[in-house]
């Protein structure tokens, strides 16, 4: 099955830190307010998520979602989250850290998009 969301090794190094401090994460893809498209880290739960987010899969044990118009733009394409040092203008827990999540992407191909790992929402 092609996972829709995927994980550096890198980040997943923040996202254990940021546990140790924060307790469960959750992940959501901004779509677009003040630092831009990003992925946006948050204490599980604090984000209210309903039925116009779609749940992409799980990333080192964390909930991944975006919004539903944003989903129509990205569902053609995987999505691998990063970590680089630089400062954000988001609420993203890693931000006081001196680092922020990046999203890269790439399309699936064709075989892929055959085996996709399912979708649900919010």
């Amino acid at each position: 099955m092609t996972q829709r969301v995927l994980v550096t090794d890198a980040a997943k190094l923040i996202i254990d830190e940021l546990r140790q401090t924060h307790g469960a994460l959750m992940f959501h893809q901004s779509g677009g307010c003040c630092d831009g498209s990003s992925p946006m880290c948050f204490p599980d739960g604090e984000l209210m998520i309903n039925e116009n987010d779609v749940w992409l899969g799980t990333i080192h044990g964390c909930d991944f979602y975006m919004s539903k118009d944003q989903f129509e733009y990205w569902q053609h394409t995987q999505l691998t989250i990063n970590v680089v040092p630089g400062r954000g203008a988001s609420f993203s827990l890693e931000i006081p850290l001196g680092l922020r999540f990046v999203v890269e992407s790439r399309i699936y191909t064709d075989q892929e998009m055959e085996q996709l790992s399912p979708t649900r929402l919010g």
